[in-house]
């Protein structure tokens, strides 16, 4: 309808998937660079998960487009509701491997022929399932049985799960826990950022061939940025609706009071479908409301809350602290960060944890040439500092007080906010924001991005990332801390042999981490912390030296 007037070759918002509009957002890329490392290194099994219209499809068509058929061997599967038979038999189809009139352990033989000749051809097979949450328990066990083809020293098939945030409470299942610890390759797409969802915006425009002069204000940005949360479904929806304001009125540029229009017109649109379930008969109302307002309140949290990384906490009636004016608890740390550089954000994070580590605070002053980040700070007081990306389950698993990255629309470069401890439901922080000192996993859900800056003492010097093979003695000092911690018998033999690599292995499954063999920054930390005689603070506990 607006074509024309706006001079586009092809509407540049349509929600049907269309690989000329491929946009990668940093967490795109993020995601994407993931799953290639996993299967580039044969890690066996991978899971990416993320709310509806997040991009999961994308990142993985674009994935699967960029592995060669010189090189490697792919098969997607989209249709979850199979029994394991069939899903047997739907893998060996993509495949190409014969599939009919045979029983599951027949198609599990044949299947394992196949990889091992493409194996035997220095090909890497991948396999794909999206929409992973719809899967049953028996057919996620035929997935782990299927991860079970390996040869003494390679995985022979990579497997990636995808599917929404309920994909990770299934896994969490004590029954599934086998599958569970085999995933090495995690990661949750979240929405994008205001940076992002801005030249988000501007590609699909410029791809489209926008040359009339069409152009969204600043603010109007902000207003689909505000209803999205980065959704780039959410994006498109919003997005159309305020180019076809736009044409209603004869403007080519998107101004904040259109951008207002289409919200108000999507959310007249949520309403009315809601209200029109009266006309269904009563048994058919009881099961669609429930559907409705459940889809209904989501939309309603998404434009009314920023940047939230949709997980189903959110949800939860502890989110709903409300402050001075009725604000909400991340608007008002929104709010104080505002306020702040991101050289005083870090620095107040900083200081917040360095007296628990027995380190010096930084008590220098903090001008317009200050470029503070937790790295600097660090320097010359002997802590080390690790960035990971990973969630609450993973500050859990590795006990340790933290500082978090904040994503916070509108507000150029980074925020920082200290995690001192844990009591039930709360996370406790500092400096505290409002007179407030915790916030709830469902407040921080919303404006955190899931980085983590970790501070930690490598008290042996211990270099991070030893596998099998090094040797030396940073090798023996490992070794060492391994006997200390009560996981190694053998000798200090400086070489990171079989013994050392089953004992780190030993270890990490105990400790929830990946037991992937090597001596990474975590695996360290929970070494020190099960060794006698060091110094780690801790979130639950006290933290301070153990006895011998």
């Amino acid at each position: 309808m607006y074509r024309a007037f706006y001079g586009f070759s092809e509407k540049p918002f349509n929600v049907t998937p269309n690989p000329a509009f491929i946009y990668f957002s940093r967490t795109h890329q993020e995601a994407f660079a993931h799953l290639l490392y996993g299967i580039n290194g044969h890690v066996g099994f991978m899971a990416i998960t993320g709310e509806v219209g997040t991009g999961k499809t994308t990142v993985l068509r674009t994935l699967l487009g960029q592995l060669d058929g010189k090189n490697y061997r792919t098969a997607l599967i989209f249709n979850p509701s199979l029994s394991s038979a069939g899903l047997m038999q739907a893998i060996n189809r993509e495949f190409g491997i014969p599939h009919t009139g045979l029983n599951n352990e027949e198609l599990l033989d044949e299947l394992n022929r196949f990889l091992l000749e493409r194996n035997a051809d220095g090909d890497t097979v991948v396999l794909v399932i999206d929409e992973a949450q719809n899967l049953k328990q028996e057919v996620l066990e035929q997935i782990r049985l299927i991860s079970n083809l390996e040869t003494e020293r390679d995985k022979l098939i990579q497997i990636i799960l995808a599917g929404q945030p309920e994909l990770e409470q299934l896994l969490e299942r004590h029954e599934l826990r086998q599958l569970n610890q085999r995933i090495a390759v995690r990661f949750r797409l979240s929405g994008m950022d205001f940076e992002d969802t801005v030249d988000y915006v501007n590609h699909r425009l410029s791809v489209a061939g926008g040359g009339n002069g069409v152009s969204f204000a600043t603010a109007a940005l902000g207003r689909v940025f505000r209803f999205s949360g980065g959704v780039p479904r959410l994006i498109n929806l919003v997005c159309d609706r305020a180019l076809l304001a736009g044409y209603a009125r004869g403007q080519r540029q998107i101004t904040s009071r259109l951008a207002a229009v289409a919200v108000k017109d999507l959310r007249k649109t949520e309403k009315k479908c809601y209200l029109s379930l009266r006309l269904y008969p009563a048994g058919v109302i009881v099961f669609v409301l429930i559907l409705i307002t459940a889809v209904f309140g989501v939309s309603r949290m998404h434009a009314k809350k920023p940047n939230q990384s949709f997980s189903p906490v959110n949800f939860q009636v502890e989110g709903s602290y409300t402050g001075p004016a009725g604000k909400n608890f991340p608007d008002l740390v929104r709010e104080v960060m505002a306020g702040q550089t991101e050289s005083v954000s870090a620095l107040q994070a900083f200081n917040a944890l360095a007296g628990r580590w027995k380190a010096p605070p930084y008590d220098g002053s903090v001008g317009a040439n200050n470029d503070l980040n937790p790295e600097s700070l660090a320097s010359g007081r002997a802590l080390q500092v690790s960035r990971f990306s990973g969630n609450i389950g993973a500050l859990q698993r590795i006990n340790s007080p933290a500082i978090l990255e904040l994503t916070l629309p509108g507000i150029p470069g980074r925020r920082y906010l200290a995690l001192v401890g844990m009591d039930a439901d709360r996370l406790m922080i500092c400096p505290a924001i409002s007179g407030r000192n915790y916030i709830t996993a469902a407040e921080l859900d919303r404006i955190w991005s899931g980085r983590i800056c970790l501070l930690w003492k490598n008290y042996r010097n211990i270099p991070s990332g030893l596998k099998s093979g090094s040797r030396g003695e940073p090798v023996s000092r490992l070794q060492a801390l391994l006997r200390e911690a009560g996981v190694y018998r053998g000798g200090l033999t400086g070489v990171y042999d079989q013994a050392t690599t089953a004992a780190v292995e030993n270890f990490q499954s105990a400790r929830g981490l990946e037991p992937d063999g090597k001596a990474g920054t975590q695996t360290l930390i929970l070494l020190y912390r099960s060794a006698a005689g060091f110094f780690t603070p801790e979130l639950v506990g006290k933290g301070g030296p153990k006895e011998g």
